[in-house]
């Protein structure tokens, strides 16, 4: 199933498969930490011959996302089963899972997070009657940003003749957006550069007609046919790959390879979500 696709209306909250939110039996009243900045580790340091500091990078830190005020409702002495539908959902596990948030009729936006916490009051009225109130769940993105639903992709081949076709990528968030690259043979010292920052990737490696490169830059990982890493192939010119992004806005970019001669099944494909704060 698609990501976030039970997220239909203004207030639906999806955590995996478990949809909270209206038509559901869990009501939530308040969300925290989901539009609020992360915090963030400064680099700044103090000046020792003068007032201020030299600023230093900003890097931001997990976010903590916490819904409270939770209502569960369900007919009478049904409560359990809703109840334990509800652990099994937010039960602690190693992997994030989409987080997807629908605040009003603007698109939902995506985080990829774990439930940390849990809190269920427990009342033996309550479980009789069908209502507990004051439940929450504490959920940790260790990717602080948000992504749209939408995930951009962009196929291109190297020109036969020629100087290659600028390339674009729209990043519509407000926050850098890491693409995922595929490059396959055949071809020679691949490279995607970004003209509008300055930034390249590229690898010193041959490729043949079967062979794939995949590039992770949010993972900062570059793998060969899915099984070896090939981190070491990156050129002296090539920027490290965690630093490579699409800021926010529109990046032109160009896909080359070594000159010679060109063969029409080499490629280079994108892909990447408008990334948000």
């Amino acid at each position: 199933m698609a990501t976030g696709d039970r997220v239909t209306a203004p207030g639906h909250v999806q955590f995996g498969e478990l949809l909270l939110g209206p038509h559901t039996p869990y009501r939530w009243k308040n969300l925290t930490g989901w539009e609020d900045s992360p915090g963030l580790d400064s680099g700044t340091v103090t000046r020792s011959d003068a007032h201020g500091a030299y600023p230093g990078r900003l890097l931001a830190q997990p976010r903590t996302i916490t819904l409270d005020d939770i209502v569960i409702r369900t007919e009478p002495r049904r409560m359990g089963a809703t109840v334990r539908a509800l652990r099994a959902a937010t039960a602690l596990r190693e992997d994030e899972q989409p987080l997807v948030v629908m605040l009003d009729d603007e698109p939902p936006l995506l985080s990829f997070a774990r439930c940390l916490r849990r809190s269920i009051p427990v009342g033996v009225g309550g479980y009789a009657i069908g209502v507990v109130q004051g439940a929450a769940l504490q959920f940790e993105a260790t990717d602080p940003r948000r992504y749209s639903l939408t995930e951009h992709q962009v196929e291109a081949r190297l020109p036969s003749s020629g100087l290659p076709a600028p390339l674009r990528a729209v990043n519509e968030g407000d926050a850098p957006a890491h693409p995922v690259i595929t490059i396959r043979g055949p071809l020679s010292l691949p490279s995607l550069t970004n003209v509008s920052t300055g930034q390249m990737i590229e690898y010193d490696i041959d490729l043949s007609a079967s062979d794939s490169l995949l590039v992770d830059t949010a993972a900062g990982t570059v793998t060969l046919n899915s099984t070896t890493s090939s981190l070491g192939t990156a050129s002296a010119r090539s920027a490290i790959e965690q630093l490579y992004t699409f800021p926010p806005g529109v990046s032109s970019l160009l896909f080359r390879a070594a000159p010679g001669p060109i063969d029409p099944r080499a490629s280079m494909g994108f892909r990447w979500r408008s990334a948000y704060w």
